[in-house]
């Protein structure tokens, strides 16, 4: 049981490549604040963070890279062969990322909280959650995934999934497990069906639609997938081609803002928040409505659903037509910057796993107070 009486503490685990972030992200859909512990693991480490220096002096200066951040790959072919490097490397972070855990949860406004952790079960954090969720998958599946999602060799595939515990002990300490082997809307029938139950007075409040004559913005949700694809489709002038099916998949790594003029949709951002950093990808604008209006409504919709999950920072990915509007962004509080240049790693991080060839990346810190900040 977790100590705080206000919030539903769910606990998210399962074995690597099993999907566990795709089932968080349908958690947070439905209204959850969700959490990556195992991305806070990864900030404790990064450069000036609370934990790099401990690290660094426990397992030498030959795990840095060039810019002297932490090589995360090396340091992982230590320990997942040494059990006892492995508990020397948890020492230093688990402490550091349960104080981050209850600095979040605390001041998180969401009543249900999922902690997503792959070692959820083997260290004190199950004791923060009130109910554990197991999201599996054949282990076929997992080496599968993580040669074509990650590029691990078929060695290092198996090596990572035969490190870890059996899922089958992970289930029998499961109150909720999720099977996650087929496609994506069957999953999100299950997730659904499991948050119904612990949420069983919590309903959907109706959205209101735009006056007519006026812009307004809702949340775009799975039901709304059809009119998701033909916008973008349409709006991109046919450079992004989507099918229902593709945007039911991408609701797994990323949510859909829709911006209306008199009930009908007229733009949208596609935009996803990982390791407390907002990354809007898609921002497509009807040239029939006024254009820097909507864009304005667009983008501060974006960053006060963004600051509602605590980030730290918004970065859009723009293409040129959009990255034109240098006065729009100026007002806005964006600023043109080049990736590596943003000052902190994991906004570094995030600014090098979502560019794209023909977009022009536009940054603004949303918040002060980090979260695992500099020492």
């Amino acid at each position: 049981m977790s100590k705080w009486t206000d919030k539903t503490i769910i606990g998210l685990t399962g074995n690597i490549a099993t999907g566990k972030s795709v089932v968080r992200k349908m958690l947070e859909h439905l209204g959850a604040y969700g959490i990556d512990a195992d991305a806070l693991s990864h900030r404790a480490i990064a450069r000036g963070a609370p934990g790099y220096k401990p690290v660094v002096e426990t397992f030498g200066k030959w795990i840095l890279k060039p810019d002297a951040e932490i090589d995360r790959a090396r340091l992982g072919r230590i320990v997942f062969n040494d059990p006892a490097a492995m508990l020397q490397l948890e020492s230093i972070i688990h402490p550091l990322v349960r104080q981050a855990l209850e600095f979040l949860i605390q001041r998180t406004r969401q009543k249900v909280v999922v902690i997503e952790a792959i070692k959820l079960l083997q260290g004190d954090l199950v004791n923060m959650c009130d109910s554990i969720w197991v999201v599996t998958v054949p282990q076929e599946k997992q080496i599968t995934r993580l040669m074509e999602k990650r590029q691990m060799s078929l060695q290092d595939a198996l090596q990572r999934v035969q490190f870890q515990e059996e899922q089958a002990q992970k289930v029998k300490r499961a109150q909720v497990v999720i099977e996650n082997k087929g496609s994506f809307e069957e999953t999100w029938k299950r997730v659904n069906e499991a948050w119904k139950k612990i949420t069983p007075a919590e309903t959907e409040a109706p959205a209101s639609p735009p006056i007519q004559g006026e812009f307004g913005v809702l949340r775009g949700r799975p039901r709304d997938s059809v009119a998701i694809a033909e916008l973008i489709t349409r709006l991109s002038g046919g450079q992004q081609s989507l099918t229902r099916e593709d945007v039911m998949a991408a609701f797994g790594e990323k949510a859909f803002m829709l911006l209306q003029f008199g009930g009908k949709n007229v733009g949208i951002a596609g935009w996803q928040v990982e390791n407390l950093v907002a990354r809007t990808t898609e921002f497509y604008i009807d040239p029939q409505v006024e254009l820097e209006k909507g864009l304005k409504i667009l983008v501060r919709e974006v960053e006060r659903a963004s600051l509602d999950l605590q980030c730290e920072a918004s970065l859009l990915f723009l293409n040129p037509g959009m990255a034109a509007k240098k006065e729009t962004w100026k007002e806005l509080g964006y600023e043109s910057r080049k990736e590596g240049s943003l000052g902190v790693s994991a906004w570094n991080e995030a600014a090098r796993e979502s560019a794209r060839p023909d977009t022009e990346l536009f940054f603004k810190q949303l918040r002060v107070d980090r979260v695992l900040r500099p020492i």
